[in-house]
């Protein structure tokens, strides 16, 4: 039987907090002075010095793969409505819209940040995207549908959402984030009707529409 080693237990246990301090160092640091920060000002946030931060990780890359993996954390904990809707087809895409756009205007600076991209980062669109993707697939399949569409759909709305709300974020002008919210909740339920009613299936949009294993 092998001996673990307590002290290297305990240093590994320290080298992760510490980590997890410099991550949210990191975050309060992009939100205070955008998705441009520095390393020398999440140094600063952290209240050490540059050269101590690295220390902790190996180099810029794989300190921004931990901001990233962190934020992802985050984001996918306050889309939980997404996970599991209920209500109608109207409530469940205004709900999952109105918390992802509460999120991205509530941490712009991190939402630049991240869709500049990190190599060998968290794929945050793409797991939104695939949630969804399997969402459509179960209902496109409950209703003797081909679920091929299902993956293409997914994706694209959430390009599409991610797109506007970023040029929103940009540019509001006199659009306010609940005409924005019903604005996008109305033009995806146009494109999931239209898929529906091309195999035959028309959907009140306003009643209640159970889980696909509900049907």
């Amino acid at each position: 039987m092998t001996k673990v080693d307590g002290r290297a237990t305990r240093w590994a246990g320290q080298q992760e907090r510490r980590r997890a301090e410099f991550v949210d160092a990191a975050l309060a640091a992009i939100a205070e002075h955008g998705p441009d920060v520095s390393t020398e000002q999440i140094a600063e946030r952290a209240g050490v010095a540059r050269t101590r931060l690295y220390r902790h990780f190996d180099g810029a890359a794989d300190l921004r793969r931990a901001i990233a993996q962190r934020a992802a954390e985050l984001v996918t904990a306050d889309l939980a409505p997404l996970w599991h809707p209920e209500g109608s087809p109207n409530e469940m895409i205004s709900t999952v819209i109105a918390t992802h756009l509460r999120w991205l205007t509530e941490h712009a600076h991190l939402h630049r940040y991240l869709i500049r991209g990190v190599e060998d980062g968290p794929d945050v669109r793409g797991s939104i995207a695939r949630h969804l993707s399997r969402l459509f697939s179960g209902y496109l399949k409950a209703f003797g549908l081909d679920p091929a569409p299902a993956d293409t759909i997914a994706f694209g709305l959430v390009g599409y959402v991610e797109s506007a709300t970023t040029r929103w974020l940009d540019h509001p002008g006199t659009l306010t984030l609940a005409q924005l919210t019903a604005q996008l909740t109305g033009t995806i339920w146009a494109m999931l009707d239209h898929t529906l009613r091309a195999g035959g299936v028309e959907l009140d949009p306003d009643r209640p529409l159970p889980l696909p294993d509900g049907l």
